[in-house]
């Protein structure tokens, strides 16, 4: 269908208001807030103890998540594209459950299986807390980010074929080789598309998070619980943006990359 020049002005002018009233007017209103008293102000927000200690916990977080994903998503995308097995529909669902349940829900869930009273709260007695510590918070962010690295590798892995590797064992390689030598590096930029995805799922996850953590300073706060607990708690708006303002330019940082690595695979297509 071919439109029109004023269809296609029109068209242009809704799609870009549309982006400035959703998109760019917020960002520029959070800009503004955060350095509305000053460069040396928003440098004061961001390097108190609170906010220091709950950019390493994000980031901490992201560093325990993120392998854990890799090598589980990795060998489940395998499972489910190269095995042939009774099942299989029973795993691509729930591998897909996180897209389909509230991470509210999924922090519930964690508190009534980990929690006092709970099938597995036993384990405080012995000295191991997972709910409202760093364990919970680990639990909670891999359940929500399980989905990037499978629904990556697996298009790859069913676009690449088995004929490589099935020459690779006739040749008499191992598993391991076929898929150190073959496999990883036929699926690299999907794997990398999938570890960006799930860094900048990580960094915002908020519901999950919320719902297993203590949410104290110092302690249990990750950034965008930081973000809550000064805009809520403390009534410390600027505070607050600032933090936003942080945690923006991790997630922008985290896009950048993003659309850097998909050059990059449609260059080496």
């Amino acid at each position: 269908m071919k439109l029109s020049a004023p269809s296609r002005i029109s068209l242009r002018v809704i799609a870009l208001a549309y982006l400035i009233v959703l998109l760019v007017a917020p960002l520029a209103i959070i800009l503004w807030r955060s350095f509305e008293h000053g460069i040396a102000a928003f440098v004061d927000s961001i390097s108190t103890p609170a906010a220091v200690s709950a950019f390493n916990l994000s980031l901490l977080i992201v560093v325990i998540v993120v392998p854990v994903n890799v090598v589980f998503g990795v060998i489940t995308a395998i499972a489910l594209v190269r095995g042939n097995f009774r099942g299989r529909s029973l795993i691509q669902g729930v591998v897909d459950l996180p897209f389909a349940v509230s991470p509210v829900v999924v922090g519930v869930s964690l508190i009534m299986l980990w929690g006092v009273g709970g099938w597995f709260g036993g384990l405080d007695s012995l000295g191991f807390r997972v709910i409202f510590g760093l364990p919970g918070m680990v639990i909670a962010t891999i359940f929500v980010t399980l989905p990037f690295v499978v629904s990556e590798v697996v298009p790859v892995l069913h676009e690449i074929g088995d004929d490589q590797e099935q020459a690779a064992a006739t040749l008499g390689a191992n598993r391991w080789q076929t898929f150190w030598r073959i496999t990883l590096p036929a699926i690299r930029w999907g794997l990398t598309y999938g570890i960006v995805l799930t860094v900048a799922r990580a960094l915002g996850e908020f519901g999950a998070v919320i719902m297993v953590s203590s949410g104290l300073p110092g302690i249990s706060q990750t950034l965008t619980l930081l973000v809550h607990g000064r805009y809520i708690n403390d009534h410390n708006t600027f505070g607050a943006y600032c933090a936003a303002t942080l945690l923006m330019g991790m997630a922008l940082v985290t896009l950048i990359l993003m659309t850097l690595l998909e050059r990059k695979r449609g260059t080496v297509k």
